[in-house]
């Protein structure tokens, strides 16, 4: 059986710098045992987020109600979000605030705004109202606790995508559970050496 090739948005050279910046916070890791916990475990919460939605994610087939969806509205940059938390929060030592202070507004600031911007214009033309109505109810990062649409609505739409491993092997996220899984074994391994 033929092993699928690494998709072409991971080779490319623009994610070079992001490369870099975490192998040397690995390099420079100071993992500690209560550090490490919280890490591993929001890093864990942000994979399965991730794994979640990518499961229930049908793009630009209908706007998606199901899943992470009816609770937030960017369940994918929220796992991430909590994978680059977590990933700073396990590896500590002195390298870890100074990329928190440079990461965390970059996201924030400029790359969820940009995201946030283009892909709510599509969807908007695509969907109209439904998506206006969306957007005003759903909270893009910190879920409510209250599913969209109510259950009077979701009675009208029809059946929602129910989670499918095709709709999560399409998406190549194995890929990045990999590195996932490539970064929490060094930090580790690195907890271990320093034990």
């Amino acid at each position: 059986m033929r092993r699928p090739a690494v998709p072409q948005r991971f080779l490319d050279a623009r994610w070079l710098p992001a490369y870099a910046a975490v192998v040397g916070l690995l390099c420079l890791a100071r993992p500690e045992p209560g550090r490490l916990a919280a890490g591993v475990l929001l890093m864990t919460l942000g994979a399965g987020l991730r794994v979640w939605g990518l499961g229930h994610l049908v793009k630009t087939q209908r706007l998606i109600r199901s899943g992470p969806y009816a609770y937030l509205r960017h369940p994918l940059y929220a796992g991430t979000l909590l994978i680059g938390v977590g990933l700073l929060l396990a590896a500590g030592g002195p390298i870890a605030p100074v990329a928190a202070s440079a990461l965390l507004p970059l996201f924030f600031f400029y790359y969820l705004l940009y995201k946030e911007r283009i892909e709510s214009a599509r969807l908007e033309r695509r969907y109209g109202d439904a998506y206006r109505a969306y957007r005003a109810t759903v909270p893009a990062l910190l879920p409510s606790g209250r599913r969209w649409p109510p259950a009077e609505q979701r009675a009208r739409a029809g059946p929602s995508p129910r989670w499918s491993a095709e709709r999560f092997r399409a998406s190549s996220e194995g890929w990045t559970l990999l590195a996932l899984a490539v970064g929490l074994g060094t930090l580790l391994a690195r907890f271990a050496v320093a034990g």
